[in-house]
């Protein structure tokens, strides 16, 4: 085999452990939402499911086309630091399982008195403005991966184009965002505990990732004095 086509083959075998990976994530959420509210008739959680497999297919055709390297490489992480393992596991836990389960629980129980549409609309507007920019910055950042590290074996240079321009971690702005607006979507305050978890998880993670790329990404120190501002301009 040629070294073109071991590279293809690579890629797509990262790209198939990606696509598994969300779509073990999607199976598990829709259990943990129909299974934990005990029915099949909840619209919001619907609109959930559609706003993600929208954005999912959307963002996926985009990165097909212009970097599938970069969906492979997330489809099989690698150097994975202790901190970040511990981080991540939180992110996971407290951004994917725990609202999932919370509103689940919350639609059965009635723990939350109704919200009205406008926020249900609210929280959908918001979570697709989070995939967008999860999306946009993924696009532009060919080195945006699951785990944090750097990607020396692929030439890892600093990204400075597309939200970069505005802050340095935009997905992490565009997780956050998501995290957020589940909760709201969904109709479940309850949910808001565990997203706002995810949420302190992601600022840790996003302040460990920046001091280890400006000690060992060439270039990004400068581009830190250049763009200042990690997630919210003017304020952090």
């Amino acid at each position: 085999m040629t070294q073109g086509n071991e590279k293809r083959s690579s890629t797509a075998a990262g790209v198939a452990m990606r696509a598994g990976t969300i779509a073990f994530v999607l199976v598990l959420q829709a259990a943990l939402l129909f299974g934990g509210a005990g029915r099949l008739d909840w619209s919001w959680a619907w609109v959930y499911f559609g706003i993600s497999l929208a954005t999912l297919a959307v963002g996926g055709a985009i990165m097909l086309r212009t970097s599938p390297e970069t969906i492979a490489e997330r489809g099989r992480p690698k150097g994975i630091r202790g901190w970040d393992k511990a981080v991540s596991g939180v992110l996971v836990s407290a951004g994917y399982v725990a609202p999932s389960l919370a509103a689940a629980l919350d639609v059965r129980f009635g723990w939350t008195a109704a919200l009205s549409a406008s926020w249900h609309a609210a929280g959908a507007v918001a979570l697709t403005l989070g995939f967008g920019l999860t999306v946009w910055a993924m696009h532009a950042n060919a080195y945006f991966f699951t785990a944090v590290r750097i990607q020396s074996e692929r030439g890892h240079t600093v990204c400075r184009s597309g939200p970069y321009r505005c802050v340095r971690h935009p997905g992490y702005v565009g997780y956050a965002l998501q995290s957020l607006a589940v909760p709201f979507l969904l109709g479940s305050l309850w949910a808001l505990l565990p997203a706002l978890a995810a949420v302190v998880a992601m600022v840790i993670r996003t302040a460990l990732e920046d001091r280890m790329l400006q000690a060992e990404l060439p270039g990004y120190r400068e581009y830190a004095e250049e763009v200042r501002y990690r997630l919210i301009p003017g304020i952090w």
